[in-house]
């Protein structure tokens, strides 16, 4: 089966937004009831190279109330570890101000600490938070007091939907739907189960980068049977694809298995899910840059009979 990716219109904050409750309100599986009030919020993912979105409730109150619920939100650190909230960096919102749809935010000194692509980041998760809030139509960020100012010391100034879309007219950090078939293992790691997994991905970093992170991230655990195949320890060092070959470089972390899985289950866990890419017919592992010892072929194909017959909804 290969993935079927849903190409959407890369649109400003707002229409990425509707779009996300759509799906949500109308994908497959179980029906999932999703509140009047939902709104999505921007969290960073802990390798700090994009934004995870998590949908959270807020309650029908007044804006102010709405808003402080949204920060608050931003200030919680998420239930799964691989995301960080942007307002638990380091540092702290001294005091913010709403006048007329135009919210000035004034943090600590700590911010100037963040990293340059950190700070963009961060912004761009709170910003896309809080321009949720229909009372909010523009964001101003000081640190004590001061205009921020970005890595080249330009004022950032005023902020609103179009702050983050490139010069090319795309959302920076745009968002598509994906759906990906996944190979994990049973509870023996005799064998291999296919589990289909639909969510939204950075477009900026490859696909074939995508499916690797989510394998080793594993399966999330809502449906019975599946167990990991890879140590969620493991680091990506790269991950290319040339003339039909799929170049994944991994840590040493990758060589400790989980427990009951041989490093055999553990690359074809890999290899059969990138193979169900479009355009990826053989897959090479690498530990550290280096070949992995005591197997045949520096390149793999996909293994059907690794395969169970159990395959459900991954989500």
């Amino acid at each position: 089966m290969r993935p079927i990716l849903k190409s959407k219109t890369k649109k400003c904050i707002t229409s990425l937004l509707t779009l996300l409750l759509a799906v949500l309100l109308t994908g497959c599986g179980p029906e999932r009831k999703i509140p009047d009030n939902a709104v999505i919020v921007y969290y960073l993912t802990n390798d700090m190279t994009g934004l995870e979105m998590r949908y959270r409730e807020v309650p029908h109150q007044d804006a102010e109330a709405r808003l402080a619920s949204l920060l608050t939100c931003l200030s919680e650190t998420p239930e799964r570890l691989e995301y960080k909230a942007p307002l638990a960096m380091g540092f702290s919102l001294k005091s913010h101000e709403l006048d007329n749809g135009f919210l000035t935010m004034d943090f600590t000194v700590e911010y100037r600490s963040l990293q340059p692509a950190e700070e963009v980041l961060v912004r761009a998760a709170i910003v896309r938070t809080l321009l949720q809030e229909e009372s909010v139509s523009k964001i101003f960020f000081k640190v004590e007091g001061e205009s921020l100012k970005d890595a080249l010391g330009t004022e950032v100034g005023w902020m609103d939907s179009s702050t983050f879309i490139s010069n090319d007219g795309n959302e920076i950090n745009t968002y598509e739907e994906v759906k990906v078939r996944l190979y994990f293992t049973n509870e023996t790691g005799s064998g291999l189960i296919g589990a289909d997994r639909e969510k939204f991905y950075l477009t900026s970093i490859p696909l074939e980068r995508f499916v690797v992170e989510e394998v080793i991230k594993g399966p999330s655990g809502q449906v019975p049977g599946l167990y990991p195949t890879v140590n969620s320890a493991t680091g990506i060092l790269s991950v290319s694809t040339r003339d039909g070959i799929c170049y994944v470089n991994l840590d040493s972390n990758f060589l400790t298995t989980p427990e009951n899985v041989s490093t055999e289950i553990a690359i074809y866990s890999i290899v059969n899910s990138l193979t169900e890419l479009s355009g990826v017919e053989k897959v090479q592992i690498l530990v550290d840059g280096q070949i992995l010892e005591n197997f045949p072929s520096t390149s793999f194909e996909k293994r059907e009979d690794l395969l169970t017959t159990l395959e459900q909804v991954d989500s």
